[in-house]
């Protein structure tokens, strides 16, 4: 078409085009300068990094039996009793059977890193506590292969996390910690250990996600990465493109026992508090408030009155504790402790644990339809985990009066002498004890089973059948498609919102 053009339009027009064009391309320009651009090379990053990482090595004294089997039983009299008891005599260390204690030193591998933070001449590494847990020796390896033995400063079971210190006559190379709450998922990572006792390995991947919680410990939070990560990355650093420290190499997800991409690091955010407290004071203390909380779902939300599926409920309250002084109740939703937002259960533990001793807080909670806010000071965590006994189940008891609730799909008892017996309950427990749970009923799929006892429905104390019959009914012709119920089990009490049929 443009050839029957004057050739003044035709150069017109492609003036136009041209600077549609650059406009297009500049635009183009400044959005991909807005994301960072991969690296053309890791080679700068690992030459300076990579001195300051270390491997480590621990033996362990293990004593365990002889390896030649205990003689077996023959009639007696029989030739073969003889022979196989000189034969085990024979090769048995120290004679005898072949049972006797042996000792062995076992050995195992991990990675490691030195931090700026040093006194006296002193240095200080970080690893992984499972690294080191049970050794009778340590062993840092540095990277010009200079071997020195290590002392234990502290370490922490529930964090995973261990401190060591090493002398030296020189100054070592160390790494700083970086900001791991600024890392975003696809930034790239640089992973620098000790794989399988090969030495200096590093690899790159990026951020995968974060926040994952892989049942390791109470404070779950990690960073997963795809950079490769195999046995002996453990206590190794994650780095950021800066070369600051946002993580420590953990565990791997692996059905093969080696490297498929998924790995898992504890951020600088949680460990470097701890790692600061076992330099400091050789253990760490940290907050506790004093509940026992438990996830809200979307049922128990609706239930009371939530717009969002958000927050912490508290099942019970710690007599004496922090939480009980401070007037925080069963049934409350904590919504925000000390300016953060809990946005789900398993955030609070993290917030709280990570509190100062002795620190007066802020804690805002849904009570009753509406907010409410109170001052709790925080005290100090005891280091014993509380125990719940498990319930003895005995089958042969006598039968006990029951009635049917189908809206729950439970069937329901008075806890008398026989049922307390039957169920192993404790004495003075109240409530109602359940004694069948329809397999196809909305209770069941709550987890409700026999042998749990509901103490409350929608907030009100039950001690017979009949109290629940009264509830339920009075939510069905108020129109409520669930009710809250207080469940007293093995696993302690937890709050259930069941839907009506």
């Amino acid at each position: 078409m443009m050839k029957n053009l004057p050739l003044r339009m035709v150069g017109r027009r492609l003036a136009v085009v041209a600077l549609v064009m650059a406009v297009i391309v500049q635009v183009f320009d400044v959005s991909s300068a807005q994301a960072k651009a991969a690296p053309q090379s890791f080679a700068d990053l690992a030459d300076k990094l990579t001195p300051a990482v270390v491997n480590i090595s621990t033996t362990q004294v293990i004593e365990s039996k002889g390896g030649l089997p205990n003689m077996p039983q023959f009639p007696p009299g029989s030739p073969f009793e003889q022979f196989f008891k000189d034969f085990l005599d024979k090769n048995a260390p120290g004679g005898g059977n072949g049972a006797q204690p042996k000792k062995r030193k076992a050995t195992a591998l991990g990675s490691g890193f030195i931090i700026d933070y040093k006194s006296n001449g002193d240095t200080f590494v970080v690893t992984n506590n499972h690294v080191i847990q049970d050794a009778d020796e340590v062993f840092v390896l540095l990277n010009d292969d200079t071997r020195m033995k290590a002392t234990i400063v502290g370490r922490d079971v529930k964090s995973d996390l261990a401190v060591l210190k090493v002398h030296a006559d020189r100054k070592l190379p160390s790494v700083s910690f970086g900001d791991s709450n600024s890392a975003r998922v696809g930034d790239w990572v640089l992973a620098i250990g000790n794989p399988f006792g090969l030495g200096g390995t590093v690899t790159a991947g990026i951020i995968s996600a974060r926040g994952r919680d892989i049942n390791a410990g109470p404070y779950d939070n990690f960073i997963q990465t795809d950079a490769s990560i195999n046995r002996g990355n453990s206590g190794g650093p994650m780095f950021n493109m800066d070369g600051d420290v946002i993580g420590i190499n953990t565990a791997i997800y692996s059905p093969t026992g080696g490297s498929v991409g998924i790995g898992f690091a504890i951020p600088s955010s949680s460990a470097e508090s701890v790692i600061r407290q076992l330099i400091d004071k050789g253990q760490v203390q940290r907050g506790w408030l004093g509940v026992h909380i438990q996830v809200v779902t979307k049922a128990i939300a609706e239930t009371l009155g939530l717009k969002k599926t958000e927050g912490a409920l508290v099942a019970s309250v710690v007599e004496g504790g922090p939480a009980a002084q401070s007037g925080i109740l069963a049934r409350d939703v904590i919504l925000e402790f000390d300016g953060k937002r809990v946005s789900e259960m398993r955030q609070l533990p993290r917030i709280v644990a990570a509190t100062e001793v002795g620190r007066s807080v802020t804690v805002k909670v849904w009570r009753n339809g509406s907010l409410a806010t109170l001052k709790v000071v925080i005290e100090k965590m005891d280091n014993e985990d509380p125990v719940v006994a498990a319930q003895k189940h005995q089958p042969e008891t006598p039968k006990s009066t029951a009635e049917q609730m189908p809206q729950l799909g439970l069937t329901l008892s008075e806890i008398t002498r026989a049922e307390g017996k039957r169920y192993g309950l404790p004495s003075g427990v109240e409530g109602v004890v359940v004694t069948d749970v329809d397999s196809n009923g909305p209770a069941y799929d709550e987890g409700v089973r026999p042998g749990d006892v509901v103490a409350e429905v929608s907030q009100e104390k039950v001690s017979t059948p009949q109290d629940v019959k009264r509830i339920v009914k009075a939510a069905v012709a108020a129109g409520k498609p669930s009710v809250l119920l207080l469940i007293e089990g093995q696993s302690g009490f937890r709050f259930i919102a069941v839907r009506l049929k």
